[in-house]
């Protein structure tokens, strides 16, 4: 016996196989392409937003655009001050600081006046003591509260827990509640020039666009690969 030609002769399964993992890797390629989309207008509007500084006034923060630079006029409420939790800047864990600030009419803006580095213990928490408690004009960027994404350990600021509370991603809602009164959706982050603040060292949300658009390539290069698999698995050599 000797070896023949090749002939194609997929089966039925394998071939059901073959297209339905072709599907799905296109699929996730197509929403990881928008997903860098999305990040790319997003990280263009951060790089907007300090194109001009617009008064905020008795508005709201949703009434601007997201990242737009503004200023707004209050007093900083230093007794009740939240930390945020599993905030890291360079490697290094620590809280930023979420600072109440009451203005003339509106609710209360929460203002993220920085990144502090983690003290070594979570019995000795940074110390964030707001200087004084006149009002102040401040500037910054209005910002949605840094999301969970993938990450665990979401805890909401306790009721009992001493001030400054500690709290990891937490809702506005939340934020609200440990207060026990409105505040804004968004908060400010604060200019890095502006006084009263810690390591402000602003950037765009979320991975770069373009780790997006990679990894949607990658997808399709495995869809590819799953259509030479099948094609080359489903030749046989026939014997003449």
């Amino acid at each position: 016996m000797t070896p023949g030609r090749r002939w194609f002769a997929p089966t039925p399964g394998f071939t059901v196989l073959a297209l339905l993992s072709c599907a799905v890797f296109i699929r996730l390629g197509v929403w990881q392409w928008h997903r860098g989309v999305e990040r790319q207008a997003e990280w263009t509007r951060f790089a907007r937003g300090t194109d001009t500084l617009t008064p905020l006034g008795d508005r709201a923060l949703t009434d601007l655009p997201l990242y737009q630079r503004l200023s707004v006029t209050g007093t900083f409420d230093g007794a009740h001050q939240f930390l945020l939790d599993n905030r890291s800047y360079r490697g290094r864990a620590g809280y930023e600081v979420l600072t109440p600030l009451h203005r003339a009419s509106g609710r209360a803006l929460l203002v993220d006046r920085g990144w502090v580095p983690f003290t070594g213990s979570r019995r000795t928490l940074p110390s964030v003591t707001v200087a004084d408690s006149t009002a102040l004009t401040l500037a910054g960027r209005a910002a949605n509260l840094p999301s969970a994404g993938l990450a665990s350990g979401r805890a909401a600021p306790g009721s009992s827990d001493p001030w400054p509370k500690v709290t990891s991603f937490p809702t506005a809602n939340e934020l609200a509640h440990a207060l026990g009164e409105p505040v804004e959706s968004r908060i400010l982050l604060l200019d890095a020039q502006a006084p009263q603040g810690y390591v402000r060292d602003w950037q765009p949300p979320g991975m770069a666009p373009l780790r997006h658009f990679s990894y949607a390539i990658q997808w399709w290069c495995f869809a590819a690969l799953a259509l030479v698999v099948w094609g080359v698995m489903s030749s046989r050599r026939g014997r003449a």
